[in-house]
């Protein structure tokens, strides 16, 4: 674990993913695990945290996440944005694209999903809930946020804090084509 890395506490969670970042998905059954990119994700339940992410009902990653039940959400921070293209241009149902790309993952605290630090703004290990009546027929997938944690060079006390010194941490936002936008240049409101 990244000695920078930090327990988010769960009422805070949904502002991790609330700005609409690229995530890495992770997923894990029996001795298999994957990784791939998702553009689309966002909180939808505070208490208790619930997100969604599209994740295609044909994927690798839709399987495993169906087998276990539970997936990671990773923040890739600007440092990771070819890796972030090039996980998101593959299948993992041939191949460990951990290994192939030279990932390290640690196992999450809660379900034991791979969870990625180096590099990443934070993540969020996700029980799977599972909705019966969509699952074969949508791609969205929503699920409960049972751990959360972030560097504490860019997210602490439940929010984000992008500056300068910490531009290779700062999310990224993809735009099509291999594209990415990084956050940043934050604008603070005056008061009414």
């Amino acid at each position: 674990m990244s000695p920078h890395f930090r327990a988010v506490a769960l009422e805070h969670a949904s502002r991790l993913v609330n700005h609409g970042p690229t995530v890495l998905v992770t997923s894990a059954h029996g001795d298999r695990r994957n990784v791939m990119a998702a553009a689309w994700s966002m909180p939808v339940e505070f208490t208790p945290p619930r997100i969604a992410v599209v994740i295609d009902k044909h994927t690798w990653t839709r399987e495993l996440v169906v087998a276990s039940g539970a997936f990671g959400l990773c923040l890739p921070g600007a440092a990771l944005v070819d890796l972030t293209y090039a996980v998101g241009q593959s299948s993992g149902r041939a191949l460990d694209k951990f290994a192939r790309h030279g990932i390290a993952a640690s196992l999450g605290p809660v379900l034991g999903m791979p969870v990625i630090e180096t590099g990443c703004a934070a993540w969020l290990e996700c029980r799977l809930i599972r909705e019966p009546h969509t699952e074969d027929a949508y791609d969205t997938c929503f699920g409960e946020v049972v751990a959360a944690a972030a560097d504490a060079r860019i997210f602490a006390d439940g929010r984000w804090s992008f500056r300068d010194d910490n531009a290779e941490l700062q999310t990224i936002h993809h735009l099509g084509g291999g594209n990415f936008v990084r956050a940043g240049g934050v604008l603070r409101a005056a008061a009414p």
